[in-house]
């Protein structure tokens, strides 16, 4: 599957009007690429020339078929530098390939949850990872549909060091700014439409959690359930003992720890940038709504 918008080529050449003065498209013949052939337009008013090609996405990239490979592999487990070896491409297209398809998943990830059911019953959570090294971690808030593991919405916050290395980051890089709270709100009027008011809200005992979903969710029903040990060591999410209440939530967690490179236990394929930890992971996102979880 090629990861595309809802606003199609067809939508944006369906008014016949020229992108650059709003003038009216006419038909200019064609040309063909790799036996497929792509309609040109003329417009009257400016002379200037376009064709079907001008919407694609992948519009003047020199390598247009490799869409597909990246959405697979970049939800797989490998890295960038590991792509563009197996692929033998210059890392810098691998680069350029990633933030366009991750755009593209984001939006479309939007537009799939808009489209299905309203929720009626939901977990959400925080993991934590870190940027470039443990005395900056980041906080991970993720929402799952209960029973089904489907995605509804992920987003990236940075918080402070805690534990050991504490002091060890504030005397390195000062204090960090905890962004949980601004984040996880702004994820839950994201994805409030598409929630049932009366929904069955799930989560663990965090205490920040309740206030939170009794101002977004004034009539859902929020049950919490104490915090267990995970069931083996490096995996965290998944826990041991049981029925485990929160397992949709958990085992996603667990799935997206498997197939994110930057967020494996022990690795040394960590993320530098925190607008990109978040693509990535929303791109898992839609892999595992449209491929794993069908």
């Amino acid at each position: 599957m090629k990861p595309a918008l809802p606003f199609s080529c067809s939508q944006a050449l369906s008014s016949r009007t020229c992108v650059r003065c709003s003038g009216t498209l006419v038909r200019f013949g064609f040309f063909f690429r790799k036996n497929q052939r792509i309609q040109r337009y003329r417009c009257k008013a400016c002379g200037a020339c376009i064709s079907d090609a001008f919407f694609d996405p992948f519009y003047r990239f020199r390598i247009r078929n490799l869409a597909n490979v990246f959405f697979h592999l970049f939800c797989s487990g490998l890295s960038q530098r590991r792509m563009s070896l197996i692929l033998a491409l210059n890392p810098k297209t691998v680069v350029r390939h990633f933030l366009l398809i991750a755009n593209l998943a984001d939006q479309h990830l939007d537009w799939e949850n808009q489209r299905l059911q309203v929720v009626t019953e939901m977990q959400f959570d925080d993991m934590e990872s870190f940027i470039h090294t443990k005395c900056k971690p980041v906080s991970l808030t993720l929402a799952v549909e209960n029973k089904t593991r489907r995605i509804l919405g992920v987003a990236v916050a940075s918080m402070p060091a805690k534990g050991l290395l504490a002091k060890i980051a504030r005397r390195r890089y000062g204090k960090r700014v905890d962004q949980r709270k601004q984040v996880r709100r702004a994820l839950f009027a994201k994805i409030r439409p598409i929630v049932h008011p009366r929904a069955r809200i799930q989560s663990d005992m965090n205490p920040h959690y309740t206030e939170d979903v009794k101002e977004f969710f004034p009539q859902a029903f929020h049950e919490v359930f104490k915090g267990r040990r995970g069931c083996v060591v490096g995996q965290g999410e998944l826990k041991r003992g049981g029925y485990d209440p929160l397992f949709s939530l958990n085992h996603t967690a667990a799935m997206i720890r498997a197939n994110v490179n930057r967020l494996f236990r022990r690795t040394w394929n960590t993320s530098k940038r925190m607008d990109r930890l978040e693509l990535h992971v929303r791109l898992y996102a839609l892999y595992h709504n449209s491929i794993l979880i069908q």
